[in-house]
C-alpha cells in the first residue's frame, strides 16, 4: 500500500473557492455572516467538455464543523477534498459536481432549519445556494441527478432536506445522523444538568464564561455547545429566546418543548412525507454499531420507518460497521461513489 504523505496532494479535478451572498441570512439574529465561503468541485476532464452537464452532491457537516475543516489532515490519512477527488480520478464513480456548504453559526452550528433562534439556513441552503450554483455551473438541475450527504448533525440535514424539499433533491447520504432523539439527545440531558450546577443552572451564565475564556478548556464545554446550540435551532421562540426542553435546575423535561425536538426526529418526520421519500432515487444510511450518541439505534429505526412506508428495498443502502462516533470520515467517499451512481442514470 502506498504510504499516506503528511501533505495535501494535488488534485486531479479542481477545487475553486467562492464567497455567497446569501438574502436568506441577512440580518439573520445571531448577527452572523450572511457572506460565506462556498467551495464547488469539479470533476477530470469538466473544462474539456463545455457542452456536458454533470449530477451535483451537496456536501453539509456535523455539529461544530465548518467548511475550513475538509482540509484538515490526521494521521495515516487524507482529508475528502482528495478521497472525494479520488472517487472520479480512478472512474469508481461516474463524474460529479460536488458542493460543500458552509452553515457556521456562533454556537457552532444551525442544524440546516430556518429558526428564529439562528437564522434562515434550510432557506439559505435550497434558495441561495443551490440556485447559485445551477447558474454558475453545468449542473443538471433536475432533482433527480442532485444529492445531499452529511455526517451526524450533517446525516441529520441530508435526512430531513430532501423530506422539506423533493423538488430539489433525489437522494441522500446520512453517516450517523441525527435521530430518534431519546436516545441520542435525552441520554445528555443529565450530564447537562449537573454540568450546570456550577452555573447555578443558567446556560447563558456558562456561555459568557465559555466565551471569555479558551473554547473547550472545561469537560462540559463540548456537550452544552451542542445542548444550546441544537435548541436555538428546535425550539426558540419567534423573538429569537431559546427554550431548553427540560429544566436546568431538576431535569424534568418540559413536555411542550421536548416535543418541539421530536418533531424534527427525522424517525418521526417520514411518515409525512412518505411520497417525497418513496420518490428518491437513493437512499445511503450507515452508523458505527458502537455510536456513542446510540446514532446506530436512530440508523436502524429510520430504515425500519422507511420500510413501513413502502420505500422500495432496491433504492437504500443499509449498513452498521464496527466503530463508535468518530474516526468513519472512511465511509465518505464510499457513499460518494454508490450516490453519484444513482445520481447519473
Amino acid at each position: 500500500m502506498d504510504a499516506v504523505l503528511p501533505w495535501s496532494a494535488e488534485l486531479t479535478g479542481t477545487l475553486s473557492e467562492h464567497v455567497i451572498v446569501s438574502e436568506a441570512l441577512r440580518g439573520n439574529p445571531l448577527g452572523d455572516p450572511f457572506e460565506r465561503p462556498l467551495w464547488v468541485y469539479t470533476p477530470p476532464g469538466y473544462a474539456a467538455e463545455p457542452g456536458r452537464r454533470y449530477p451535483s452532491v451537496y456536501v453539509i457537516q456535523g455539529y461544530t464543523g465548518h467548511l475550513a475543516m475538509w482540509r484538515n489532515r490526521s494521521p495515516f490519512s487524507q482529508p475528502f477534498t482528495e478521497t472525494a477527488d479520488a472517487v472520479f480520478a480512478s472512474g469508481q464513480a461516474p463524474p460529479a459536481i460536488v458542493v460543500y456548504v458552509d452553515a457556521w453559526t456562533r454556537y457552532g452550528g444551525s442544524q440546516f432549519v430556518d429558526s428564529p433562534g439562528t437564522g434562515r439556513y434550510h432557506s439559505y441552503l435550497c434558495d441561495d445556494v443551490v440556485p447559485w450554483v445551477d447558474a454558475r455551473y453545468r449542473t443538471i438541475t433536475e432533482r433527480a441527478h442532485r444529492g445531499i450527504m452529511g455526517k451526524s448533525s450533517g446525516g441529520f440535514g441530508a435526512m430531513i432536506t430532501p423530506m422539506l424539499r423533493p423538488d430539489l433533491f433525489g437522494a441522500l447520504a446520512t453517516h450517523a445522523g441525527d435521530a430518534l432523539y431519546e436516545y441520542c439527545y435525552l441520554p445528555e440531558f443529565g450530564a447537562a444538568v449537573r454540568a450546570l450546577r456550577g452555573y447555578d443552572g443558567d446556560i447563558w451564565s456558562w456561555w459568557r464564561d465559555f466565551s471569555s475564556r479558551p473554547a473547550f478548556t472545561s469537560p462540559a464545554d463540548r456537550q452544552l455547545v451542542v445542548l444550546l446550540g441544537v435548541a436555538a435551532c428546535f425550539s426558540a421562540g419567534e423573538d429569537g429566546s431559546i427554550e431548553l426542553p427540560f429544566d436546568p435546575r431538576t431535569g424534568v423535561l418540559r413536555p411542550e418543548v421536548w416535543e418541539r425536538w421530536l418533531a424534527l426526529d427525522p424517525v418521526r418526520m417520514a411518515a409525512g412525507h412518505a411520497d417525497a421519500l418513496r420518490s428518491l432515487r437513493g437512499i445511503w444510511i450507515d452508523a458505527g454499531s458502537r455510536d456513542d450518541y446510540f446514532l446506530d439505534v436512530g440508523a436502524e429505526a429510520f430504515r425500519a420507518e422507511l420500510r413501513r412506508l413502502g420505500v422500495a428495498d432496491e433504492v437504500i443502502h443499509y449498513e452498521l460497521f464496527d466503530a463508535t462516533h468518530s474516526g468513519i470520515e472512511y465511509r465518505y467517499p464510499l457513499s460518494l461513489a454508490w450516490l453519484c451512481q444513482r445520481l447519473a442514470r
